[in-house]
C-alpha cells in the first residue's frame, strides 16, 4: 500500500509555474460568466510564472498544499488592506486545482492560514468573495465565517459585488 503524502507549506520560487498553472485552471473555473471575458483573460495573462516567482518573495506569505509532489493549491495571507476593518489579518486568495476540489484540501489550506494568521499575532481576519460566487459563499459560510461587509471590485469596468467574510480569534 502507498502512503500519499499532503504537505501544506510556504511556496518557493520553484513551485512559480505549478502555481501559476493552479491560478489559471481555478479562476477560468470560478469566474467564467462572472468576471467579464477580457478582463479575467488579462489578469490570467499578467499572473504567469514569473509573476508567481516573485510573489513567493512578497510581502504576503504564499502558502501551497502539496499532494505527492503536486502543487494541488495555494493561498496567499497577510495583514488586512481593508484598515477601517477592525481585524488584523487577511486571506487574500485560496484555490485549488478542479480535480482537487471537494476532498476536504480547501479546509486544510484555509485552517493552516488561519494558524499562520494567528501565530503572526493577528486577532480576526477577514476573506472577500464575488456575491455571485455561490461556491465561495457556501466554503465561507460551513467554516465559520460570517458575511458582515459588502465591498465593489472593478473588472475593466464593470462594477462586481464582493462580500467580506470574517472571524474573531
Amino acid at each position: 500500500m502507498k502512503t500519499l503524502s499532503i504537505d501544506v507549506r510556504r511556496a518557493d520560487p520553484q513551485d512559480a509555474r505549478a502555481i501559476s498553472d493552479v491560478h489559471r485552471q481555478s479562476w477560468v473555473q470560478a469566474y467564467a460568466g462572472l468576471i467579464p471575458h477580457k478582463p479575467l483573460i488579462q489578469m490570467l495573462e499578467r499572473r504567469g510564472e514569473k509573476w508567481w516567482r516573485k510573489a513567493t518573495d512578497g510581502p504576503a506569505t504564499l502558502l501551497v498544499v502539496d499532494v505527492a509532489g503536486e502543487i494541488a493549491g495555494y493561498a496567499t495571507v497577510g495583514l488586512n488592506r481593508a484598515r477601517a476593518l477592525p481585524y488584523d489579518g487577511e486571506i487574500y486568495e485560496i484555490y485549488l486545482r478542479p480535480e482537487f476540489q471537494g476532498i476536504g484540501l480547501g479546509r486544510r489550506l484555509f485552517g493552516e492560514s488561519r494558524k499562520l494568521l494567528t501565530s503572526l499575532g493577528c486577532r480576526g481576519l477577514v476573506v472577500w468573495c464575488l456575491e455571485d460566487s455561490e461556491h465561495a459563499i457556501r466554503f465561507f459560510r460551513r467554516h465559520g465565517g460570517n458575511d458582515a461587509v459588502e465591498g465593489m471590485e472593478d473588472f475593466g469596468g464593470s462594477q462586481l459585488k464582493k462580500v467580506g467574510f470574517v472571524w474573531q480569534n
